[in-house]
């Protein structure tokens, strides 16, 4: 019997590694959670080494051990950040799966455009609390809770909005998009959202009032009160919200991004915030977030509420990269399709 050699980069328990080995009999799982901490430190900006290691994590073993873990490797189960230049020390690897669910955050390594397969977790995440994430953030603003913040009680400067009754555009109806309507349907919102995919004709998602293709962005636009980003970043999306898009927006409109900082211009976020256009803005991501602090002229702007990369987060995980994982496996072995490849030329 072939073995199949399973490396695991992503800190996980004991009970993950069990049952990625009970999958098949033919699985041999080495677990180096936590290996290439070291040089994950020395390569990647010092910024995302901050946000995303502990400060006392420097990695495991020698560069020749860990070099000899990747040279055995048929399958990688990696996480993020990850080694850049993973593939080319790993020249027996067939297949990479990265716990998130954005294929952009492999940009930056070999592994972009390579011949191996990549696949992610796209849809499996932690997807309700994200969308909880982006509902609390159209609440902040139309609450007026931003204007608390003065540290002066003035209540003249309160100018709550009802959300029952308005519209919701969600720009991206995947696992996240889908919560996202769900959830405002159920608080009395008319969702409406755009999809890649989207095929006229197609049953709608619940929590959906009406759904479209890219090209029906503009005009869902026009007609809602909140708009949610929540699609993957492509070359297609880059700057998908901009100027011209901003400006199609109702005034008064409230903007959440819990998707990547390069889909959204926030210069030209700031120039509507200026005008008074956007009643405020949410942003769990922002352009660069890897390399630096966000820009300061949203960074210092109380109409904008800025976390760090959070949306994901809460007391309960239900995140399903090792159940995705594990059917991916499951489905190797047997040499059927694996769920969720990365396609190049797309960008997920």
């Amino acid at each position: 019997m072939r073995r199949i050699e399973v490396l695991c980069i992503q800190r996980m328990g004991a009970s993950d590694r069990d049952r990625i080995a009970a999958v098949d009999p033919a699985v041999h799982v080495v677990d180096a959670g936590g290996w290439f901490d070291g040089e994950i430190r020395e390569t990647w900006p010092a910024f995302a080494s901050a946000r995303y290691l502990a400060p006392t994590a420097m990695g495991k073993g020698t560069r020749t051990e860990r070099d000899a873990l990747l040279a055995a490797a048929e399958v990688v189960l990696g996480g993020w950040p990850y080694p850049l230049d993973l593939r080319s020390r790993a020249a027996r690897l067939k297949w990479f799966h990265q716990r998130p669910a954005g294929a952009s955050n492999l940009l930056m390594g070999d592994l972009w455009g390579s011949d191996v397969a990549v696949t992610t977790s796209r849809g499996v995440g932690n997807t309700l609390a994200i969308a909880e994430y982006a509902i609390a953030g159209i609440l902040h603003f139309a609450r007026g809770f931003h204007v608390a913040h003065d540290g002066v009680f003035d209540h003249r400067a309160y100018r709550p909005l009802a959300i029952g009754g308005k519209t919701l555009c969600v720009v991206g109806a995947g696992g996240i998009g889908q919560d996202i309507a769900r959830l405002a349907s159920g608080l009395g919102m008319r969702a409406i959202g755009t999809r890649r995919s989207y095929t006229p004709g197609q049953a709608l998602p619940a929590g959906f009032a009406a759904l479209g293709g890219p090209d029906a962005l503009d005009g869902f636009l026009a007609t809602s009160d909140f708009v949610v980003v929540a699609c993957q970043w492509t070359p297609e999306t880059t700057n998908l919200i901009d100027a011209a898009r901003l400006a199609r927006m109702k005034p008064g409109a409230i903007l959440v991004n819990v998707a990547r900082g390069e889909i959204v211009d926030e210069n030209a976020v700031a120039d509507a915030l200026d005008s008074g256009h956007l009643r405020g803005v949410a942003m769990d991501v922002y352009n660069g977030e890897f390399e630096h602090p966000p820009p300061e002229r949203l960074w210092r702007d109380k109409r904008v509420l800025l976390t760090p990369h959070v949306s994901g987060m809460s007391d309960a995980d239900r995140h399903g990269a090792i159940e995705i994982f594990c059917e991916n496996l499951a489905a190797y072995i047997a040499g059927r399709p694996l769920r969720n490849v990365i396609d190049w030329a797309v960008g997920y």
